[in-house]
């Protein structure tokens, strides 16, 4: 009997196959949103077909700046978890598990902690840490171990410090000046900012976080195949091959121009530059936890990065292997601004205000919010243009109802990370590190989003009603 799975991780094998089956490309989902907020923008307001047009045409670039930032978040956490040391650090831990549930829970407990600090940094890192591991433990299911890897995305990343809801609403720039003035509301939110000290720094974010790791860990360990049901990387025809880290041989004759490149001289200077920066400006901000900001955070880690790596060499082969992994964003993110722009331009935004007034009161409006930003995730699955779109009427109405406008930030980001477990968008990057698709992984991922989601509502119900409005 103890080679037989239990409940939870027979319902995980059989659901692989229906993900496949009905879950289509994340692009897919953007182009169907683009015409659902198009028709709605018609039908629900006075605007004219060629305003609609207009307003989505208008507003299809204004996400530029946002597009590069959440780049760099993917690149700059690419480049901290390729590093040799980090490298040597994944070694290490990918030492210790010695059965194959032992394995997927240490997986999906550091793929947890490191997606709070940076999710790049989580998918790289982990999906690393997975294949080490996948060498070292005989018997461990590959397909569990790969879904244990993109965990973090799916639960606490946006409750973390590469939260896109929380980094745009306390950065200056991030949101459009229509969406400032409605979260400003007339001067009760000071300049439409609320910082971190009201959203991912609340106790009631870091109680939120605990719980999720400890329900996501849980499951995994429940979900992990036996070693006689299980099918390792050999059953799956994948050859692990040799480590991740491969460093740049030095060259035995460097040509004079190629010389700094292999040098870490201008590395220790740009690096020594860089900290003397961030230390003088938390120095003069009156509250440092208010002074973070997106191009703080990637700052900061791009800095780590220079210094991990060493040379320029080895920084840029790392930062060239990141790269493909921000196609996705690139392509969809315009799309996304352009329905935030139809939203906005057409007042569509007060029709869905409205509409979540009359089925909220001031105790339920967290939990419809984290509802809503579940399901809106599966087509458009980007935490931080997503915001974009649903920030003009969930702040509205947060306001007329009264509610704890940080809290309603952080209930849209733990909804807004269950999408991430039913939706395939954010795992691509690193399924191909795999050898896998999205069908092999999702059966797994589909059972923690069926145990986190009533755990999400009862903790934004519950935390949500300690919070006074509007901050």
């Amino acid at each position: 009997m103890h080679d037989e799975p239990g409940l939870v991780a027979r319902a995980a094998i059989r659901l692989t196959a229906w993900t496949e089956r009905w879950i289509p490309d994340a692009f897919i989902f953007a182009l169907a949103a683009t015409v659902i907020v198009f028709t709605a923008g018609l039908v629900w307001t006075p605007s004219t077909f060629t305003q609609v047009v207009d307003a989505w045409g208008g507003g299809f670039w204004d996400l530029i700046p946002f597009t590069l930032q959440m780049s760099l978040i993917i690149i700059t956490g690419h480049v901290l978890a390729t590093s040799a040391p980090v490298g040597s650090a994944i070694r290490a831990i990918a030492a210790w598990p010695a059965t194959p549930r032992g394995a997927v829970t240490l997986v999906t407990f550091f793929a947890l902690i490191t997606s709070w600090f940076n999710w790049g940094f989580s998918l790289i890192f982990s999906a690393v840490l997975a294949k080490e591991v996948a060498r070292r433990v005989r018997g461990v299911d590959y397909r569990a171990l790969a879904a244990a890897s993109v965990l973090g995305i799916g639960s606490i990343w946006a409750q973390g410090l590469s939260g896109s809801a929380a980094l745009q609403m306390a950065t200056p720039g991030a949101l459009q000046p229509q969406i400032r003035d409605i979260v400003a509301n007339g001067g009760v939110v000071p300049g439409g900012m609320i910082p971190f000290r009201d959203t991912i720094f609340l106790w009631q974010s870091v109680v939120s976080v605990l719980v999720e790791i400890v329900v996501v860990t849980l499951v995994m360990w429940l979900a992990t195949p036996p070693a006689s049901r299980a099918r390792t990387a050999a059953d799956l025809g994948i050859n692990l091959g040799e480590s991740e880290f491969r460093p740049i041989e030095k060259p035995r004759d460097i040509p004079p121009g190629a010389r700094l490149e292999h040098s870490p001289i201008l590395t220790l200077i740009v690096v020594a530059m860089a900290a003397t920066f961030l230390f003088r400006y938390f120095s003069r901000a009156p509250e440092p936890l208010n002074a973070i900001t997106v191009n703080i955070i990637n700052f900061g880690f791009l800095t780590v990065g220079i210094l991990l790596h060493w040379t320029p060499a080895r920084l840029m082969q790392a930062v060239q292997a990141a790269t493909p992994a921000v196609w996705g964003v690139i392509l969809q993110f315009p799309f996304y601004a352009g329905i935030a722009a139809i939203i906005t331009s057409t007042h569509l935004s007060q029709q869905l205000a409205n509409a979540f007034v009359s089925v909220s009161t001031p105790g339920s409006f967290p939990a419809v919010v984290a509802i809503y930003s579940a399901v809106l995730g599966v087509f458009v699955p980007s935490g931080g243009s997503k915001w974009v779109i649903e920030a003009p009427y969930v702040m509205a109405a947060a306001h007329e109802l009264k509610v704890h406008l940080g809290w309603v930030v952080a209930a849209y980001d733990l909804g807004e990370a269950l999408a991430n477990l039913v939706q395939p968008f954010w795992m691509l990057p690193i399924l191909g590190m795999f050898g896998l698709r999205a069908r092999d992984v999702m059966g797994y991922t589909f059972i923690v989003f069926l145990a986190l989601t009533p755990v999400v509502i009862l903790l934004v119900t519950l935390l949500g009603a300690t919070l006074p409005y509007p901050l």
